[in-house]
């Protein structure tokens, strides 16, 4: 019975706590999961559909809260960090997969870091000189 109070008392204990499941500090961190589930799935996607823009956002937004969630903000939140943690690696892993596959195209340094920032430069149609 003792055994069954002290898990009574971990659960009351972890289901009342600052970061616990009766907070945003809960349902925030369990709902960007998707985010990492969504980058994680975005791996089998052709490089040429990866948006840089947008990795290097996912990529900078997981580095700078994981470093808050885990050492700065009080209560420490151990679940935001570990989301941002992998957030930030899915997305490091996207922007090394672009800049290998430009790489592999021909492109300098330079033109990744263009690449990566714009997107592919769509042709421009040549213009019909008309003298009406």
């Amino acid at each position: 019975m003792a055994s069954s109070a002290a898990h009574a008392s971990k659960f009351a204990r972890f289901l009342n706590s600052e970061t616990g499941p009766k907070t945003v500090h809960f349902w925030a961190p369990v709902f960007k999961w998707s985010l990492v589930i969504a980058g994680i799935s975005d791996i089998q996607r052709p490089v040429e559909k990866l948006s840089g823009t947008q990795q290097i956002a996912l990529f900078c937004t997981g580095a700078i809260w994981t470093r808050w969630a885990g050492f700065v903000i009080k209560p420490r939140n151990v679940l935001l960090a570990s989301v941002n943690f992998f957030l930030g690696g899915v997305a490091g892993y996207q922007l090394i997969r672009i800049v290998q596959f430009r790489r592999n195209e021909g492109d300098t340094p330079g033109q990744v870091f263009d690449y990566i920032l714009n997107g592919a430069k769509e042709p421009v149609a040549p213009i019909e000189n008309k003298s009406d």
